[in-house]
């Protein structure tokens, strides 16, 4: 029976937390013209060390992205190879910071990619059956997907009317950072009930 490696606890759990430790930090370092609620966790890149500061910790999402896809082998290989890819889309997005105003279309390809990929990647490794871990099945996969696909409409929503676009791509990047540890957890408590190591 195929397990999840304890490591993976780690990388997935680094995830969510040094990534909002770093947007935290790098928008304490841009100071007052830096506006999290209005302004995007992308846009810190353009603000000399808070740009390093958010550079650095979006590699790291991606980095913990990519070896939780690769420690997940309890999920189907097509789920684990588009969380990968969502590692991936982190580190792109790390490789072409945004202005501080207006947009840049290859970063803006590269974050909705991103967004696209770690939205569905929960489904596209779920299992039917009781015998799958609890966070594999369809149910919590449709739901942690659902959550998503909202508050990329939040997102969506947001930046149409120029309001809070801050706060919402903040929810957005929260949860999909989130559910790989979500998983993690769920594939090794489902491993110790079913007598796995």
């Amino acid at each position: 029976m195929k397990t999840v490696p304890k490591w993976a606890l780690l990388t997935s759990g680094c995830a969510p937390v040094l990534f909002t430790a770093g947007w935290v930090f790098a928008a304490h370092l841009a100071g007052p013209t830096y506006n999290p609620i209005k302004q995007t966790i992308s846009v810190l890149t353009a603000y000399g060390e808070a740009g390093k500061v958010i550079t650095v910790a979006l590699v790291v999402l991606g980095l913990c992205h990519l070896l939780t896809a690769w420690g997940l082998r309890v999920g189907t290989a097509l789920g684990r190879l588009t969380l990968a890819g969502g590692g991936v889309a982190a580190l792109v997005v790390a490789m072409i910071p945004a202005p501080i105003s207006g947009g840049s279309l290859r970063h803006g390809t590269a974050a909705a990619i991103g967004f696209v990929l770690l939205s569905l990647w929960p489904i596209l490794c779920s299992a039917n059956g009781e015998n799958a871990p609890w966070a594999l099945r369809r149910k919590p996969s449709f739901t942690a997907i659902l959550v998503m696909l909202l508050g990329g409409s939040w997102f969506l929503l947001e930046s149409l009317s120029g309001g809070d676009l801050g706060i919402a791509e903040r929810f957005v990047t929260d949860v999909q950072s989130i559910w790989p540890f979500v998983v993690v957890i769920s594939c090794l408590r489902h491993a110790k009930i079913s007598g796995g190591t």
